[in-house]
């Protein structure tokens, strides 16, 4: 199943059964903080393994090819950056509760909204920085697939 599906597949699930098993409008805002730890959760299961999530999500998202010859290092890269992403989803979660427990709901919504974009943009800018950095390191050449 592919990566991209799967975490739909988990935030859409748990947006719905929120929705569906309560009309309470702080339960309903939960789904914002709850997501990102099951996002955690499942970035962190995958980090140690073969397949860090990132990986896939490098081949199914931008069609990053992976060498013929397994590379050690861009390995650790893509178990390292599935744990940057994990961590940042643990940041998020504590962040929204946080925001959540605190503000008044337009305030949770809005500052939910740009504290979920910052921390996405800077874990992007940070994740693409050191995969060039790594690729420069091992002298491999970044090749998409063909369209």
């Amino acid at each position: 199943m592919p990566s991209l599906l799967t975490i739909s597949a988990v935030v859409l699930t748990l947006q719905t059964a929120v929705v569906l098993a309560t009309g309470a409008l702080w339960l309903f805002l939960l789904q914002f903080p709850l997501a990102n730890l099951c996002m955690r959760v499942m970035f962190s299961r995958t980090a140690r393994g073969p397949n860090p999530i990132v990986a896939k999500l490098a081949a199914e998202v931008v069609a990053l090819w992976q060498p013929a010859i397994h590379q050690p290092g861009l390995h650790r890269f893509f178990q390292g950056a599935t744990w940057l992403w994990a961590g940042i989803f643990l940041l998020l979660t504590a962040s929204l509760a946080v925001l959540m427990v605190t503000e008044p709901t337009k305030m949770f919504l809005m500052l939910s909204t740009v504290a979920t974009a910052a921390l996405v943009v800077a874990g992007t800018g940070v994740s693409t920085l050191w995969f060039l950095s790594v690729l420069r390191r091992l002298g491999l050449t970044l090749r998409f697939a063909p369209a």
